[in-house]
């Protein structure tokens, strides 16, 4: 027994030894893989700082037309975060300061369709997107405007203004216009005025007066200069006072429109009897026909007027008055037939809202 025992000491005391160089041999493998390590670390944080982990989005926002929008709503939404801006007068806008990653952008704006645009952000990135292009939102309301009945009126009666036969003589008191708007009572009196100081109504009157001088016509006025200023100023006051009572004064007191209206359709038999009846007819301010009871109330009126400042040798009696009121219809009835058949071709240059009626 001693014997093995004093074998079993010696043998593991010869393995104790080869442990221990091989422990102290895997020990400094180690100890030289962690300082090797330690270094290799050390080295990489010098070489490398921390990056920054946030970046910047900024663009701009644009019409179809091209041109900058501001106000716009522009919504950031990334990294766990939302934050919202307005576009500026520049139509910019700009997201500091976001953190990096996938990120989506929603641009709103009254009346346009939202826009929406997807992206990545890398750290450190300042990223310009691309233009935000608004659409216009399909259920965005119709939005008309409307012009005034005056107004429409108005802008027509500066057209029938501009209307001269052969490009000389006024023809202001024709509507071509399609269901035209009814005049104002200032508008009756514009048109009134506009007739009454036309140069043409100043040369008509005066080659009247001098056909009344040469014929000696109201002999009361005598000749000479003076004679002529009178016959002159009789006619005038004839033309003026017809004028504003058959056209202003009386058609806007029964609401009475004092213009005729162009029929142009149908045929010829239609458009004579047409242009016939309107010598006792005219539309009223709510567009129905009726009898024109202003122009046949001016009629007498203006005959009553005229005695104040004739000579009183060649005043109308009642017989006279009423052969001139009917010689005053005949000439009227000519008159519309010549509009409605031939007044338009020989005016050069018709309104805009004419056009194609």
């Amino acid at each position: 027994m001693k014997r093995w025992r004093g074998f079993a000491v010696q043998m593991l005391s010869r393995w104790a030894g080869k442990w221990d160089w091989a422990l102290r041999a895997t020990g400094r493998a180690l100890l030289v893989t962690a300082i090797s390590m330690a270094q290799m670390w050390a080295q990489d944080c010098i070489a490398q700082p921390d990056l920054p982990q946030t970046g910047s989005v900024h663009g701009v926002v644009m019409n179809r037309e091209g041109s900058v929008y501001e106000g716009a709503q522009v919504s950031f939404a990334g990294g766990g975060a939302t934050r919202v801006t307005n576009s500026d007068s520049n139509g910019r806008f700009r997201f500091a300061e976001v953190s990096a990653g996938d990120f989506t952008l929603t641009v709103t704006a009254p009346g346009f369709r939202p826009q929406m645009v997807s992206g990545t952000l890398r750290a450190g990135e300042s990223l310009e997107m691309s233009p935000a292009v608004l659409s216009m939102s399909a259920a965005t309301a119709e939005v008309r405007v409307t012009a005034s009945r005056y107004d429409i009126a108005q802008q027509q009666l500066k057209d029938e203004e501009q209307q001269r036969i052969l490009g000389v003589f006024p023809n202001f008191n024709v509507v071509y216009a399609k269901n035209a708007s009814p005049l104002s009572r200032g508008q009756k009196f514009q048109l009134a005025f506009r007739m009454s100081v036309d140069p043409l109504t100043f040369l008509g009157t005066g080659a009247t007066a001098g056909m009344e001088q040469a014929s000696n016509s109201f002999k009361g006025y005598g000749q000479g200069a003076a004679g002529y200023a009178r016959r002159f100023g009789a006619a005038y006051g004839d033309n003026v006072i017809g004028t504003f009572i058959g056209t202003a004064i009386l058609p806007a007191m029964l609401k009475q429109d004092p213009r005729y209206f162009y029929k142009g359709a149908g045929s010829k038999r239609s458009r004579v009897l047409y242009a016939i009846v309107n010598t006792v007819v005219c539309k009223s301010d709510n567009g129905r026909w009726q009898p024109n009871y202003s122009n046949l109330i001016a009629d007498f009126g203006i005959g009553e007027i005229a005695n104040l400042y004739y000579p009183a040798g060649d005043r109308n009696n009642v017989k006279t008055l009423f052969t001139a009121i009917g010689i005053g219809k005949l000439t009227a009835a000519g008159e519309n037939i010549f509009e409605e058949f031939f007044s338009r071709r020989m005016t050069p240059k018709l309104p805009g809202y004419s056009k194609g009626t």
